[in-house]
């Protein structure tokens, strides 16, 4: 069983930058891969950044040239950059766990910008 709990969200101005972190507990030597996803009101769930086992990573062109994902395989951690915050950006970023036979998702932290 993996637990996933994500850090790092809170109020920042439009321009500002944000790191949320997920702290992975549990055993994920085998994981396919890693991903940031967002859910703002009213809207439907989204991805926005992936980190695959071999490190390589993929965004969607709305966010690529913004978000940088990354993982420190060594705390279990992974890591999302947010530069040039903006209003729209403002969701619940949930923490996303593939592994061969499961799933697993994070409880959300919440990221807020003011324009």
């Amino acid at each position: 069983q993996v637990h996933l709990v994500e850090s790092g969200g809170g109020l920042v101005q439009a321009g500002g930058s944000l790191m949320l972190s997920c702290v992975a507990y549990g055993n994920i030597f085998s994981m396919i891969h890693m991903a940031w996803h967002r859910q703002a009101p009213g809207k439907q769930r989204e991805l926005v950044a992936t980190i695959n086992s071999d490190g390589s990573t993929n965004y969607p062109d709305s966010v690529k040239r913004r978000f940088t994902i990354s993982r420190n395989n060594a705390k279990n951690t992974m890591y999302l950059q947010i530069n040039s915050l903006k209003p729209e950006d403002t969701a619940v970023y949930y923490c996303y766990l593939m592994m061969p036979f499961n799933i697993y998702w994070g409880q959300g932290t919440q990221v807020t910008v003011s324009s």
